[in-house]
């Protein structure tokens, strides 16, 4: 992550893969959970349950090595049906849409 732990309260959707963020990193955790109460989707994606699983949307507990797959996947699925910050993506990435 390059940008401050406080922008994460600013998130539409947080993905959380491979890692209990509750318990090993409280402080940017406080500022999901705060996401989280102005609307945001938190996506928690790892094999085991956790706290973070337990304060998040959606627990994908998905199969060692299966990972690389699913990122593919919602990768696809959010081009494919304009789920991205248009401008955002023009203006800050490798992506010319």
């Amino acid at each position: 992550m390059t940008n401050h732990y406080i922008d994460l309260k600013n998130a539409d959707v947080i993905l959380i893969m491979g890692s209990n963020a509750a318990e090993h990193h409280p402080i940017a955790f406080k500022w999901i959970l705060r996401a989280k109460e102005k609307g945001a989707t938190i996506i928690h994606v790892d094999p085991r349950y956790t706290r973070t699983s337990a304060r998040c949307d959606f627990h994908v507990p998905l199969r060692s090595g299966t990972d690389i797959a699913f990122l593919g996947g919602m990768i696809h699925y959010i081009l494919e049906n304009k789920k991205y910050f248009r401008d955002y993506v023009v203006n800050w990435s490798f992506l010319r849409l």
